[in-house]
């Protein structure tokens, strides 16, 4: 019998008024991030919005985690509402979500809902096995499994993003870089599923990208989302280890469109653009939200910090 287990997320100042603090729950990083797990087991290597809330602009959100062990949370719908500048705390309510159909994955680093298919979402595991989802109830079915293709010796994939125009979809995802001696390596392709639900790739498309921000232990790409003007942002990261320090931006680093044909084509900047720097944070998830000015949903794996999310202008039009 499966039980349902639901956690609400408060701000720490909320959980010390409730007496509810303990000295193992770490404090939400500063700038408006709203703490929704304080393990590292509880990042957020990815995330797909689901909808909005009716109330106060909140978002409603699938998050995967990149645990690695039997019986550890994979994949859990998260409720988060941001904060506000008349006083109001931010929360969020998290739901851990039941992995079906197959072994649990190791390393989930991406997911994304698929355009046009209610319920149904794309994971990415950072060897670069897709996996193609069902949403139902408490449960994330497994519906098929297929390679990401173009997959070469050492590629750490951690992002992965869905694109439709002209009732065709494209593609594009990356491997992570790291250091100054390897950059990201971007992909792009025509995307769709074939008979059997498998994830079916058209010709790859490929650039390389070297985020000007931040330095040292970089990773020039840790996710990708694509506006509805094609624009493509990327969120880089920096991890000195579990306990950090840490230190994120999020760039303007391109253009994805997709023909009337279905042919998909990939512009990367030469010099990315930084649009924001977020310190003493791992973003590792970015997605942008239509319709709501430029702003994106943010999400972080802070290693033995836990994980957070935020909301920030940084999509532009």
């Amino acid at each position: 019998m499966f039980f349902r287990t639901t956690t609400t997320v408060l701000t720490a100042a909320a959980l010390l008024s409730a007496g509810g603090l303990t000295a193992s729950a770490a404090p939400a990083p500063q700038g408006g991030w709203q703490k929704i797990g304080d393990d590292i087991k509880s990042g957020v290597s990815g995330l797909a919005v689901t909808g909005s809330s009716s109330r106060h602009g909140g978002t409603r959100a699938l998050v995967v985690r990149d645990n690695k062990k039997p019986g550890e949370n994979r994949v859990a719908r998260v409720d988060y509402r941001p904060g506000s500048g008349g006083g109001r705390a931010a929360s969020a309510h998290v739901e851990p979500l039941t992995w079906a159909g197959t072994p649990e994955p190791v390393d989930l680093e991406a997911i994304e809902a698929v355009p046009g298919a209610r319920g149904e979402y794309v994971a990415l595991a950072s060897r670069g096995l897709v996996y193609h989802l069902k949403a139902t109830g408490s449960e994330l079915q497994v519906l098929d499994t297929s390679p990401l293709p173009a997959i070469a010796d050492g590629d750490d994939y951690e992002s992965f993003a869905l694109t439709s125009r002209h009732g065709k979809l494209g593609a594009v995802w990356a491997d992570r870089g790291a250091g100054k001696k390897r950059p990201a390596t971007v992909h792009a392709a025509p995307f769709s599923f074939n008979k059997y639900g498998e994830a079916d790739f058209g010709a790859v498309t490929t650039a390389r990208l070297r985020a000007p921000y931040p330095t040292g232990d970089v990773r020039h790409a840790s996710d990708i989302s694509v506006t509805p003007s094609g624009r493509l942002v990327i969120s880089s990261a920096s991890d000195a280890g579990d306990d950090g320090p840490f230190t994120s931006a999020v760039l303007d680093a391109g253009k994805l469109s997709v023909a009337r044909s279905g042919k998909v084509r990939l512009t990367v900047a030469k010099s990315p653009a930084v649009v924001r720097k977020f310190k003493g944070v791992k973003i590792e998830a970015v997605e942008c939200l239509p319709g709501s000015g430029g702003k994106a949903l943010l999400g972080t794996d802070d290693e033995n910090a836990g994980g957070s999310l935020n909301s920030a202008a940084v999509c532009g039009k």
